[in-house]
């Protein structure tokens, strides 16, 4: 199934992202997470279909999302924990 989406950025966190279906708009998005998420900033409109791939999320939980429940949220991705402190070679 194809379907065109509007995406949209959010203005208060990087990288976090609102897909949702161009006809509907945000009419299904609840108003808390629109509080939370900030004025959607347009960024592009796509076609989705199975056979498309995106840098870091599954086509299909896109899909999936926007036919259950109106949209789909793209979380940025999570911080790398710092690597702990390597003791280094001993000294004499």
């Amino acid at each position: 199934m194809k379907r065109i989406c509007q995406i949209y950025r959010s203005p208060r966190r990087a990288e976090m992202y609102l897909y949702v279906d161009k006809a509907r708009g945000l009419a299904d998005v609840p108003e808390a997470l629109l509080q939370q998420f900030g004025e959607p900033q347009p960024v592009m409109v796509l076609a989705l279909d199975a056979g498309r791939h995106l840098a870091r999320v599954a086509v299909v939980d896109v899909l999936d999302s926007i036919a259950q429940r109106g949209f789909f949220l793209q979380m940025p991705p999570a911080e790398p924990a710092e690597a702990p402190l390597q003791p280094g070679p001993a000294h004499d």
